[in-house]
């Protein structure tokens, strides 16, 4: 995996901050500091806080976080819609711009790294996406299961076999489409582009754990928090009032979210609460497993360690520096 070009050299192009790194990292509690210390908006980079209605499971920065600090590409869609990486670039080219013109900072925040990339490297020339072959690849992991059809992407395409999670069905999904699109694995036509440079100078701060273990155990007390102790409150209750809107489906974008897939289909009676909370963990784990492995193949980021001291002081000291150097 290429390292995304998360930064431009030209001396006049404003500065903007990259706040990324797995889930439970700690990311919105030190955006929140630093645009508490400078003048500072921030845009989110994440594929589920992007719906509304959808608070619990995505852990959406509360009602007064939101006042606290401008926010960008939070709640601006409804859940029976789809937000595409080319869809993202484009708002966040013109977000930056306009957060720069105002003088201020814009912090991007977030743990999408697929937005990320998509921004730094911009678009490859892919398939657009086609219903009939979908549908028939979903018939297919029904009958046979994901991790089957993960194994059929592995014959056609293992670069990207070997990046994917056996049950990650959006993403082998899609690859196996291109691939039956374009008769080419999706690796190849990934590898086959070159850098963009952006208009802005992006400096890429990462948090990352120092003991994997702590982050796990975030994971899980933040999982079962969302779940609460009954059902009619926290993350079932929420699931449970989109499913009654009667038009979402369970192979959404929205509903494919770690927490929202598990929830579906506990209501569905697929699971029982106890493999709920399980599989939740588990999927939040294995996300946050794959946010790192494309943390590790970006050298230019800085990591600030998200256990233990707070990293926000020491976070905001290195975006001042950058700052000062720029002027």
């Amino acid at each position: 995996m290429s390292a995304p070009r998360m930064a431009t050299t030209h001396a006049a192009a404003p500065l903007a901050v990259a706040i990324m790194g797995p889930t439970a990292s700690g990311k919105t509690a030190a955006a929140l500091a630093i645009a508490a210390a400078l003048p500072a908006e921030i845009i989110s980079v994440d594929s589920a806080l992007v719906y509304r209605g959808m608070d619990i499971g995505t852990a959406k920065p509360s009602a007064q976080e939101l006042a606290s600090v401008p926010h960008h590409l939070i709640d601006i869609l409804d859940p029976l819609d789809a937000y595409s990486v080319a869809q993202f670039r484009l708002d966040t080219l013109r977000l930056v711009a306009d957060i720069s013109a105002r003088g201020k900072l814009a912090l991007l925040v977030g743990g999408t790294m697929m937005y990320f990339k998509g921004l730094s490297e911009g678009l490859d020339d892919l398939p657009t996406a086609d219903v009939a072959v979908r549908a028939q690849l979903e018939a297919d992991a029904a009958r046979l299961g994901w991790p089957a059809l993960h194994a059929r992407l592995a014959e056609v395409d293992p670069v990207t076999a070997a990046r994917l999670a056996p049950n990650d069905a959006q993403r082998i999904n899609r690859a196996l489409e291109i691939y039956l699109l374009s008769g080419k694995p999706m690796s190849a036509l990934l590898s086959g582009r070159g850098k963009l440079d952006l208009p802005f100078a992006l400096l890429p701060l990462a948090l990352e754990p120092s003991d994997r273990a702590v982050l796990h155990g975030r994971i899980a007390a933040r999982f079962e928090q969302m779940l609460g102790q009954r059902d009619d409150a926290g993350l079932v209750a929420e699931v449970a009032t989109l499913r009654a809107r009667g038009d979402l489906q369970p192979n959404l974008p929205s509903m494919r979210c770690v927490g929202y897939r598990q929830a579906w289909e506990y209501l569905d009676g697929a699971i029982d609460r106890p493999a709920l909370r399980e599989t939740g963990i588990i999927a939040t784990r294995q996300l946050a497993k794959r946010q790192l492995t494309w943390l590790r193949a970006m050298p230019e980021r800085v990591v600030f360690d998200c256990i233990g001291t707070d990293p926000a002081p020491a976070m905001l000291a290195h975006i001042e520096t950058a700052m000062t150097a720029r002027r």
